[in-house]
């Protein structure tokens, strides 16, 4: 069955209403096929976005119409690879609010995520100046060293995009601390020596689920992509908003001013990430 999410603007709505309106979805669904099985509210900012299955947006619709009137702004289909890749499969409370990872006591998941992107600088000029199976070394120490930063970081692979990796993190200093640890791995390789050495660009930024595009975290990807396009090798360039979420985490940034990148009617306030200094504090 078809995957959707949707976003509803509820601005001046609590948790409690959050809860009635999902258990009332609860109570209308089976009728028309539906199931509601989530969702993410962020009260700060007047948003909701709920995951649902169904067997067209038209069902997903009529259950809120009927269960509470409150109709979505906007609904997109989701491909569930890249929902569990983005969002994380995740717990729920009693009330099917989605609840952020790892804590003893969690608490509700706004859905805010940083998408960061990483890129092998001249990948092609590697294989054509060392050959196929040199290119696939250089890859394994890039795929390696990546993954254990993932990992440290408690960041989620989106996926693998060829001559890089994409991937997620519910937290924006830790998407910062897991570039840091990937540039200075690498640099630590160049310095002692060590065969297969490789430079890397990358590239971050942080946004919700739905935004003006019909993929999920569309601009926030194309933005992440983006920022490691413009980077230089060696160079972490992350958006405003990813900076803006890290204020007190001690972690260095070099304001670049704005920037104009192809698919946005404005230009992007960017920073670069000053990861040569010492490192952040959890």
């Amino acid at each position: 069955m078809p995957l959707y999410m949707d976003i509803h603007e509820i601005h001046g709505a609590t948790s409690e209403d959050m809860a009635k309106a999902h258990a009332a979805d609860a109570e209308t669904q089976r009728k028309y096929g539906v199931n509601y099985r989530k969702y993410w509210f962020n009260e700060t900012c007047g948003k909701a976005f709920c995951l649902v299955e169904a067997p067209n947006a038209e069902a997903a619709i009529r259950v809120h119409r009927e269960a509470h009137g409150h109709l979505a702004d906007k609904i997109i289909e989701v491909a569930p690879e890249l929902a569990e890749g983005f969002l994380g499969g995740g717990e729920v409370n009693s009330a099917g609010a989605a609840l952020l990872p790892g804590d003893a006591d969690p608490a509700r998941d706004p859905g805010i995520r940083t998408i960061m992107f990483t890129d092998i600088v001249g990948s092609t000029a590697l294989t054509q100046s060392h050959g196929d199976d040199a290119a696939m070394e250089f890859l394994r120490v890039h795929d390696t060293i990546v993954r254990e930063a993932l990992v440290a970081s408690k960041g989620r692979e989106v996926k693998h995009t060829g001559d890089g990796i994409m991937a997620s993190f519910v937290s924006a200093a830790a998407a910062v601390r897991c570039a840091t640890q990937i540039q200075r791995e690498l640099a630590l390789r160049a310095q002692e020596g060590k065969e297969h050495s490789i430079k890397v660009r990358i590239g971050g930024a942080a946004g919700e689920p739905v935004e003006r595009e019909n993929d999920i975290f569309g601009s926030t990807v194309q933005l992440a992509s983006r920022l490691c396009a413009r980077a230089e090798p060696d160079q972490i360039l992350v958006s405003n908003v990813v900076a803006e979420l890290c204020i007190g985490k001690r972690i260095m940034f070099r304001n670049l001013g704005e920037v104009s990148f192809k698919g946005f009617d404005l230009p992007v306030h960017v920073h670069a990430v000053e990861w040569l200094g010492e490192a952040a504090a959890p």
